[in-house]
């Protein structure tokens, strides 16, 4: 194991990213694979070059010592005391020594720990989009459906996703036996940890195509426009976020991330939100404040009149049942409408002496 090079098996250089080290061994891994008539024995110590350049602690002792550690296995010498009390038999490999970081993932072990059984990681999830979305103030208030048009990566229409020529044989992936996924066990200082990933050669498929689809050239997805029907609901505030479960990005051998719009509502010159109600501005005659009459008050839902009672004051609220903000099944708050009288600033001979009139009568 210490002669072998396997940064050379896999055709990269020692400084080479985890992504170019498994675009590598894909490539390498489809040639050489037993089902496509390539060389098993090939194929075999392909395999054992990723398994150990994929991950970073055994990268990282491989690249010190030539191999999986000082003793070929875990850093830590199964005789090595720690903390005055012996660890033998356990993999410490998941540690970093020299920086004192945790490279794997504590939920998982606990999980595994007192759960039982093989942990999933569940299947590959393609990247989530976000987007901002537009609304009027009615249309925030009462809810509303729009056609959004987006450019994202979609399943490839011709294989469906599958990467394979239309009609061409798929053969089973003799890696995960047609599983899609691969268990693996991993040693702890809690003991055996069985662990289960997506299967890299067939990438979740369970099976390998003989021929590539010509159109999306054997990824299983294109970039192409979409258009959706989305159904906004009632009572949107600004700064809000929609989440639509799959209208997001699509993965071979996954599902589809999510679509997240960010609503920006734009202001209405009458009318604002107050919780469930709606609220709005009215400017009256001094007459009208005196002596009440009959207005005609714009709403969301239309025109209606709106009776101004007798000896109203400057501020008073009058309130308009069942015209504000929709909520729970087919309630409504109310419509509050503020009255601002607007007080003459030039009086006619004849209204003068009028208010002076009422002046001396203390009104």
């Amino acid at each position: 194991m210490a002669n072998k090079d396997y940064y050379k098996t896999l055709g990269v250089d020692k400084g080479a990213s985890q992504e170019d080290i498994k675009k590598a061994f894909r490539k390498l891994a489809m040639e050489h694979h037993p089902d496509k008539g390539g060389n098993a024995e090939k194929f075999k110590e392909v395999s054992e070059a990723y398994s150990v350049l994929s991950d970073t602690q055994k990268r990282a002792q491989y690249d010190t010592y030539g191999s999986a550690g000082p003793a070929g296995g875990g850093g830590f010498n199964g005789n090595q005391q720690y903390g005055g009390a012996g660890f033998e038999g356990f993999d410490f490999s998941g540690f970093n020594g020299a920086q004192g970081n945790v490279d794997f993932d504590l939920g998982d072990i606990f999980g595994d720990f007192f759960g039982g059984g093989a942990r999933s990681k569940g299947p590959k999830k393609g990247r989530d989009v976000s987007i901002d979305l537009e609304l009027s103030f009615h249309d925030s208030v009462f809810g509303v459906q729009k056609q959004i048009r987006l450019m994202k990566t979609s399943l490839c229409k011709d294989c469906g996703g599958s990467g394979a020529k239309a009609g061409t044989q798929m053969d089973t992936c003799s890696v995960c036996r047609g599983k899609g996924k691969i268990q693996e066990a991993k040693r702890s200082m809690f003991g055996p940890i069985m662990t289960e990933r997506v299967c890299d050669i067939c990438e979740g498929l369970g099976k390998i195509s003989r021929e590539k689809c010509p159109v999306c050239r054997g990824y299983g997805v294109t970039k192409k426009e979409e258009e959706f029907l989305v159904t906004i609901p009632a009572d949107m505030n600004d700064g809000q976020t929609l989440r639509m479960v799959g209208a997001g990005e699509a993965i071979k051998g996954g599902v589809n991330g999510d679509l997240f719009m960010k609503v920006h509502v734009k202001k209405d010159p009458l009318f604002q939100k107050e919780g469930k109600n709606l609220v709005t501005e009215l400017h009256i005659k001094l007459t009208a404040a005196v002596l009440g009459t009959m207005y005609k008050l714009k709403t969301l839902d239309g025109e209606i009149e709106l009776k101004i009672p007798e000896g109203v004051d400057f501020g008073q609220i009058l309130r308009v049942k069942g015209k504000g903000v929709p909520y729970g099944s087919g309630k409504r708050g109310d419509l509050l409408v503020h009255l601002n009288i607007k007080v003459p600033t030039r009086l006619s001979k004849n209204s003068k002496k009028a208010f002076e009139e009422l002046k001396g009568e203390g009104i």
